[in-house]
């Protein structure tokens, strides 16, 4: 009960926020407080503690407790088809062309949160019934799904999801791709295939050895400081093939040298140019 009373000082928040910013380049101003402090709360009562500022030195010496509140602090919120436009795009203008491609699909859903994001992808990969999916059957396909909580990459590699989650997701998708489960429903094994699921901090060192056709990172970067932006869009824009695609949160942009490397060809969506021989 201690810990529910705690107050949050400015001087414990401030601690706070420069190891967001330390180690997930997250901003968070003054006006996070309250949220801060709600979310802390529980942190604080499985420790038995009863002011924040005993926490703070808890996260300071404590490299496990440390990404334990990283990960409470960091937002997981999304759902199938979010933003359709984006997946309009993508099986009007980029699925032709990769199903003509010779050679590995790789695609990367950053951020990945609980995995509605990729199991979109998988099922726009699949089509709305199974002839459509017979492309696959000899197609190097390969979906990577990432996020810095380990929590929610544990539910992207269950794939369950309940009801009124799965309650988006438009027929026929749903009715080919997803099955039966008690209080909900679970991806069907051939989008589950498609997908590795790995916890991974954006700003870390990416152990990715191919370059990626598609890049889904999708208001994630809405939390970051601008210097930060501009890194992870250049490591974004590297990590892309040419010609690859680029989806971000509807309420971002490319900024920094990253914008003068791709071609905006719809909101929120940038193509990585072609080389040319």
């Amino acid at each position: 009960m201690a810990a529910a009373n705690a107050e949050l000082s400015p001087r414990d928040f401030a601690a706070i926020a420069a190891i967001m910013h330390s180690d997930a380049r997250i901003e968070l101003s003054a006006a996070k407080t309250t949220l801060v402090q709600s979310r802390l709360a529980r942190r604080l009562r499985e420790h038995g503690l009863s002011r924040f500022s005993e926490y703070v030195a808890l996260v300071q010496s404590d490299a496990g407790e440390r990404h334990a509140m990283v990960v409470a602090l960091t937002t997981n919120h999304t759902h199938f088809f979010r933003e359709p436009h984006h997946f309009d795009h993508f099986r009007q203008h980029v699925l032709p062309v990769l199903k003509r491609k010779q050679g590995p699909i790789r695609i990367w859903s950053a951020g990945c949160s609980s995995g509605e994001e990729v199991y979109t992808i998988a099922m726009c990969l699949l089509g709305p019934d199974r002839t459509s999916a017979t492309w696959l059957r000899n197609a190097d396909v390969r979906l990577l799904a990432t996020d810095i909580a380990p929590h929610v990459v544990e539910s992207v590699a269950r794939g369950f999801y309940a009801d009124n989650i799965v309650s988006g997701v438009p027929e026929p998708y749903r009715s080919t791709w997803m099955r039966p489960a008690s209080g909900g429903l679970v991806m069907a094994e051939e989008a589950r295939q498609l997908v590795t699921a790995r916890v991974l901090n954006l700003f870390d060192r990416w152990p990715l050895k191919a370059q990626y056709d598609v890049i889904f990172c999708r208001n994630v970067m809405i939390y970051f400081g601008d210097p930060a932006k501009e890194e992870l869009e250049e490591r974004f824009v590297n990590q892309l093939a040419p010609g690859g695609h680029l989806y971000i949160g509807h309420s971002e942009r490319l900024i920094g040298p990253a914008a003068s490397r791709m071609t905006s060809c719809g909101h929120t969506i940038y193509a990585k140019p072609e080389t040319r021989g």
